[in-house]
Order: structure tokens, then sequence, then C-alpha cells
């Protein structure tokens, strides 16, 4: 069995960038006053404006088991103006660096949970990818973990406080503003999120099967890449733009683009302190390994709430939300009179609403009369300097991601299953919990967990 210091060696002997020292990074140059952050993992998403081009801090260094990611990454990083950064051996090396406030975990979701974890015991606040975690337990510790240790965490999906909702047009917070108002009724809703109500749940997410082992690039660390995973001999496609496709290292279109969708959905629904009672699937039988498509997943809450997630999309003609008073919440139009799937920052649009009769309601004037919601701490900088804690945090976080796992268990059984949400466990089901509470491979399970 592999040591974490086994490991260290392991990627000194395979690292061959220069290490620029700390007292050259953070010299009389560098303003005493500014945060500092480095990236782990430099795929797709490290690119995006909130990790490469991100200004809010100052970018320091990278670490990735790609050598090839690495390169590019510092290349990438000088023309955003961050000028030479730091090509860390690993992220163990990353997490012993004090002049290191924030680590960005921009890896596959396989690692998230146990990165996490160690990046807090290490002193660091933490900007994590979503998914949060690959699994409940996972992401219960995790949860448990930062906030014992007082870190600030923020993942890395923003519509709970910010842009229009995706395809739905409007802020999430204007849809809160009628659920705290009792507009919707004074009980359960229905929720349905598919390609009717604007929101894609990306199928092409799927892995191939029958892979043959393929020679390991000299330029690539398998081992470290793998981590708390299981052993697998490598191959492309498990890797870099399709390991989405694969139980083992995230959930298809659910592990992409799920945590997007319910995590504002916890917070209009005014759920952040609880979870489903119970998850239901329906759909074809998944492969072992390789993600497939669902037809449709669906969640009940202890009020009797239901969320749909309607992946063949016989519920494309439903509305978004409807109240238990009969009202109902419609997509914004596009300027062609469709429903989108995406709307950027600049094309905010508001939202259609019907009264029980089915007639429209001016949803403006309604909006203007009503008391809004509390304001959020929204500015995770401001978060790391002032510790207060950031409003997508480790506990919210951690609620819409178990929204997350439920449907991949839900998945991989090929059916649904009762859950506890002050547990966090299945009910008198041992073969759910095993989806939901999964073991890591050594020697992540013990730097996972201990204190």
């Amino acid at each position: 069995m592999m040591t974490r210091r086994d490991m260290l060696k392991a990627s000194t002997a395979f690292s061959a960038f220069n290490i620029i020292p700390a007292r050259t990074l953070f010299g009389a140059t560098a303003p005493s006053n500014q945060l500092t952050r480095a990236l782990i993992g430099f795929g797709i998403i490290a690119h995006s404006e909130n990790h490469l081009a991100f200004n809010g801090s100052r970018l320091v260094g990278l670490c990735d088991p790609d050598e090839l990611h690495v390169r590019e990454g510092i290349s990438e990083a000088e023309k955003a103006g961050w000028g030479k950064i730091r090509a860390y051996k690993n992220f163990m090396e990353l997490l012993d660096d004090k002049g290191v406030d924030i680590v960005h975990i921009c890896t596959p979701a396989h690692w998230h949970g146990c990165m996490s974890v160690m990046a807090a015991r290490a002193g660091k606040d933490i900007w994590c990818e979503k998914p949060m975690t690959r699994t409940v337990g996972e992401g219960k510790r995790v949860m448990e973990y930062v906030k014992t240790k007082g870190r600030m965490f923020r993942l890395n999906t923003w519509f709970r406080y910010q842009n229009p909702f995706y395809g739905f047009g409007s802020p999430v917070k204007l849809v809160r503003q009628l659920m705290e108002n009792g507009v919707l009724g004074d009980g359960p809703v229905r929720c349905v999120f598919g390609k009717g109500q604007g929101f894609w749940w990306k199928f092409h997410h799927s892995g191939r099967v029958n892979l043959k082992p393929e020679p390991i690039p000299s330029t690539f660390d398998w081992e470290m890449w793998l981590g708390p995973a299981p052993w697998k001999p490598y191959n492309h496609e498990r890797t870099h733009f399709s390991f989405r496709g694969y139980w083992d290292y995230d959930g298809g279109g659910i592990g992409d683009m799920s945590q997007h969708y319910l995590d504002p959905l916890q917070y209009l629904l005014c759920k952040d302190d609880t979870s489903p009672i119970r998850v239901d699937y329906m759909g074809p039988k998944q492969h072992p390994e390789v993600v497939g498509r669902f037809n449709r997943i669906t969640y009940e809450y202890e009020d009797g709430t239901v969320v749909i997630l309607d992946g063949d999309e016989s519920l494309k003609d439903e509305p978004f939300i409807t109240g238990s008073n009969g009202t109902t919440l419609w997509p914004a139009l596009d300027k062609d009179g469709k429903v989108g799937t995406w709307t950027n920052p600049g094309e905010e649009r508001m939202f259609r609403m019907r009264d029980a009769d089915g007639k429209p309601v001016d949803v403006a004037a309604l909006l203007n009369d009503l008391p809004e919601p509390a304001p959020q701490q929204t500015d995770f900088m401001d978060s790391v300097r002032t510790r207060r804690r950031f409003c997508l945090n480790e506990e919210t976080g951690f609620r819409s991601c178990t929204l997350a796992n439920l449907a991949i268990s839900a998945e991989r059984l090929g059916r649904g299953f009762d859950f506890d949400p002050a547990t966090m466990h299945a009910k008198n089901d041992e073969c759910a919990d095993r989806y939901l509470y999964q073991s890591m491979r050594e020697p992540w399970a013990t730097e996972f967990m201990k204190d």
C-alpha cells in the first residue's frame, strides 16, 4: 500500500518543473493585503472567469497530474497577467505552502471530498467545483470537517444569488420572494426540471464500455489522477474531457448540471436545512461502470413538495413550478417566443405567471408590493477576510449536492428508496446506502478520515 510520503516521492520523480521560491513569489512587489490562491487541476473548467481569470485575489500557482496541462496553465496565467506562477509537484505540496490562502479545486468530482478535507486540515479556505462531492458520505464528512476547522468554503455555482437561472430567464431571488410571501399557497409545490422548462440534462456525458488498457503517457501521472477512485488500467477515455461518463469519477449530466439547477431550487423553496424523504427512478438499467440516460427522477419532501427531473421530455409542457393554490410559474420567452436553455447575464427577462384560472399575472407589479428576501453573503473574498460564511457554503452545498447523490444512487440501483434527512442514510435499505457511502482507495481513505 502506498503512503502519503510515497505519493510525494513518486510525484517528485514525475515532475520536471522549476519551483520558484516563496520569497520570490511573495516578495516586496506583492501587496501585503492581497489574498493569494492556487489551482488544483487545470482542465477546461479551470480556464473560467471563476478560476484562472478571477481577479479578486492573486493567482500564484497550480498543479495537475498532467504535465501538458501544467505547461498550458503556466502559459495561460502569464498571458492573463499573473506573471510566472509556481508549478507545484502535486496538490499536497501546494497545501503545505503557507503562502497560499485559498485553493481552487478544479479536479474531477472523485477528488473533491478528499481534497476539501485535506485543504481544511492545512488551514486553507476552499473554492470547490461542482458537484461538491461524489457521494452523500463524502459530503457529510466535508461539511462537518470544514465547519469544525473554521474554514471558508465556496461551491462554484452561483444561480442562487446572481444571473438569470438558465432557461428560466429570471433570478431565483424573485421566486423566493413569492414563496416567502405565500403567493404560491401555504402547502407543497411541484417543480419540473427539463428541456421544456429551460434545463438541459447533457446525456452526451456517457462513457464507453469494454475499454482496453493503453500505455500511460510519460507526461501523465495516472496513479495520482485516479487518487481515491478504484484502480483501473489507463485509457484516455476515462480522463480529461470524458471522465463524467464513468460512475467512478462523476455522474454524467446529473453530476455536471444538477447542482447548478438544484442548489437554487433548495434556496427558492426555503429548504436549505433539509433533504427529500424519498427518491424514485424511471429509466433504463444502468451499466455498472458507464453512465447512461434517465427518463425521470422524482424527489418527495416531508411536506409533500415534489421535484421532478424530466429526462425524456414527457413533461415538457408543464410549468416550472405549480403552487398549492394552483398558481403556476413558467420560463421567460426569448426574442423568438421560445423557452431557452441558457440565458446570458445581460439577457435577464421576467418569468411568466398564471393564476389558478390560467390567467396571466403582472409579475413585476406583484413583486413591487412584496417584501424582498434577506440579503445573502455573495463575496467570497470578503468571506475570507471577515470570516463571514459565503451563502453557498459547506452546509447549503452539502444539502443541494445530496439531491444529486440521491439521484445517482437511484439510477445505479434502478429503483427508488426512502431517505432520512436527519441521519442522511437510506431507510432500511443497505443496498442504497452502499451507493450513498462508498469507500476510498488508500492512502486517501486515511487522509480523508483523520483529524
